[in-house]
């Protein structure tokens, strides 16, 4: 039994995290301090305190902390667990972006230019990020395009005449390197034009494509001249993306907000060498009584922590409490000072103005937008709850089962919570106890599985067992959503009755037409409005526990068929099933062969010729 006042007096005082858990142990808040113990015991003090804070507080069951060396490890492991449990009264960055860059493989002898999704302490060199991965795509296009660079994975010069030249080599878009018919220096040449191209240096490009365009044309050779002209232009469309603005040479990302009762858009504009390559925004929801310079800093925690590219400079509209920590953070992640700014005047604060101004603009498009996707999600879960006089309902579970006449049954666990799949905790199961079409029995065992293995990893996390994986069965659902009436009802309700659980059990019940009509819950069917988006809701989780059952069966049911019918022939193996095949080329050949034909197959002998013979003779050997 968790003794609150005496957990208190444990606490450390040395910097660390803590997780606050609800009656469900569910991780509900994530934080970190510099000390465990003056920072957890403030919660439970007596003081004056927003009413979200208040409201996070009443459902504090109980709550855990990881000791860290530094402020800066709790920082980066707060990070960690916020993304992996996104506890709900945590500001939350709710895009997962990453931006594109171009790779270039410089320590090569032949370098090789890459479209990247990650930048890597390596030999190589990383240009960007692109906020737009169709700019990357079309940059490195036209670089290997105007300066054939080699797009292959050989290792050069080592494989220098192993192999034919690749199709690009015929299309003219590499002067095949693997033959020899370049030599380094002159390819090194092309690489170094190829990548003043992509740092935006279009000087030497376009007179030198109108010079060839101009020559094609005079040639009469207007395909080539139509080819020239397209490369033109691309190079030109490239060179306004990438229009230099007065921003100083340097790296920086300039941050501002707008902010809503429920939301928050952050926009950053991304400046690179003193180029504005691009600008993005991000919404945080969680923000109800947050003061600006908690949301803008929950924002840079969580996005620089996900992102490879760290800035020199952070030009922000609001200060930060934890400023110099995260100064200290970035700069370990970058390897170089980096400068946590609030500009007050002149050109930088009228940046600043700016991406405030887009924010807000984003931020009135997109209002509609939210509440109607609020109504989808959690307005549907909320409906729902009404409709079962329930609470509190965050994370719903359905199951399936599927079958063909009892062959193979499979079952599905589908998970949503807040109103939105979440795909990474569906689940598939083999019934392996139940033989024919019996689906109550099927679900019983699977049910019955499902829990036994959450309730084996919660005792394995309470015991400190550092071997469990976490996240597989161990969180519970809020409310278990059935696919039929009273007998799915009371066959989940048996299995956690005998599991000693209680989560409240639904079904959703279908008239004659098999349209759901109603929910099925503590031994009455209930009304519900159909038009609603509860019941919208309801539909698409019966759509996608389906759709997952029988995708599963579907796969195991084509591997099934890939079963030979020689394997059910004894002595017969994968290899003697391959050799017979290639020789005899089907199943009718190996049928009419004699004893003598199958055992002169390298690996067979007269016994497993014998077997095969009998098999499709139905005994007699001739």
């Amino acid at each position: 039994m968790f003794d609150l006042q005496e957990e208190l007096k444990k606490l450390p005082e040395e910097p660390g995290v803590y997780l606050m858990h609800d009656a469900k142990d569910a991780i509900i808040y994530v934080g970190k301090a510099i000390s465990l113990k003056n920072r957890v015991r403030q919660y439970f003090q007596k003081r004056v305190r927003t009413p979200k804070i208040e409201k996070m507080i009443s459902q504090i069951d109980h709550f855990e902390y990881i000791i860290t060396d530094s402020e800066v490890e709790a920082l980066v492991l707060e990070n960690n667990l916020i993304k992996e449990h996104r506890p709900k009264y945590n500001t939350m960055l709710k895009d997962d972006k990453t931006y594109p860059f171009i790779k270039a493989t410089v320590y090569e002898e032949y370098p090789r230019l890459i479209y990247s999704r990650e930048q890597k302490r390596d030999k190589c060199k990383y240009f960007g990020p692109f906020t737009s991965p169709g700019a990357a795509k079309d940059t490195l296009d036209l670089a290997h395009k105007l300066y054939k660079i080699r797009t292959c994975n050989r290792v050069l010069p080592r494989d220098i005449g192993k192999d034919r030249p690749c199709l690009n080599y015929h299309i003219n878009q590499c002067q095949a390197p693997c033959q020899g018919y370049i030599s380094p220096d002159e390819y090194q040449k092309q690489f170094k034009q190829a990548i003043r191209l992509i740092e935006g240096d279009t000087s030497d490009v376009l007179p030198m494509l109108q010079e060839k365009m101009e020559q094609a044309a005079e040639d009469m050779a207007f395909e080539e001249a139509a080819g020239y002209r397209d490369l033109i232009e691309s190079v030109k469309k490239m060179a306004v993306r990438q229009k230099v603005n007065d921003f100083g040479g340097v790296d920086r990302d300039i941050i501002a907000m707008a902010r809503s009762a429920k939301e928050a858009v952050i926009q950053v504009f991304f400046v690179r060498e003193g180029r504005l390559i691009g600008r993005d925004h991000f919404h945080m929801d969680g923000v109800e009584d947050e003061a600006p310079g908690d949301l803008l800093q929950s924002f840079v925690k969580q996005f620089y922590a996900g992102t490879p590219f760290i800035p020199r400079e952070l030009m922000l509209e609001y200060e930060m409490t934890d400023a110099d920590l995260i100064s200290r953070w970035l700069t370990e992640r970058r390897g170089s000072k980096v400068s946590l700014l609030i500009p007050q005047r002149g050109n930088k604060e009228r940046l600043v103005e700016l991406a405030h101004k887009n924010a807000e603009l984003v931020l009135s498009q997109d209002m509609e937008k939210i509440r109607r996707e609020e109504e989808r999600t959690t307005g549907a879960m909320q409906e729902i709850s009404g409709w079962l006089g329930l609470s509190g309902i965050r994370r719903i579970e359905s199951y399936d089962i599927s079958n063909i006449s009892g062959f193979q049954s499979v079952g599905s666990m589908i998970v949503f919570e807040q109103g939105k799949p979440k795909r990474s905790d569906y689940r598939k199961f083999r019934i392996k106890t139940v033989h024919g079409p019996d689906d109550y029995a099927s679900m019983t065992e699977m049910l019955g599985r499902r829990f036994r293995h959450g309730l084996q990893e919660k005792e394995q996390m309470r015991e400190g067992d550092q071997e469990i994986q976490t996240g597989k069965f161990d969180c519970f659902p809020d409310l278990i959503m059935m696919d039929g009436g009273a007998g799915q009802v009371h066959v989940a309700e048996n299995v956690l009755r005998e599991l000693g659980i209680e989560i409240p059990v639904c079904g959703m019940v279908k008239d004659d037409k098999h349209r759901t009509r109603g929910l099925y819950f503590r031994d009455q069917e209930l009304p519900i409005t159909v038009n609603g988006e509860g019941f919208h809701l309801m539909t698409r989780i019966q759509d996608e526990v389906h759709r997952f059952a029988i995708e599963y069966h579907r796969s195991l049911r084509s591997k099934a068929q890939v079963h030979s019918v020689l394997d059910d022939i004894q002595g017969i193996g994968p290899r003697r099933r391959k050799q017979l095949m290639k020789h005899f080329r089907s199943l009718d050949a190996i049928r009419a062969a004699t004893v003598e034909e199958l055992a002169a197959i390298e690996s067979m002998n007269e016994r497993a010729a014998g077997s095969v013979y009998r098999f499709f003779h139905g005994g007699e050997e001739h």
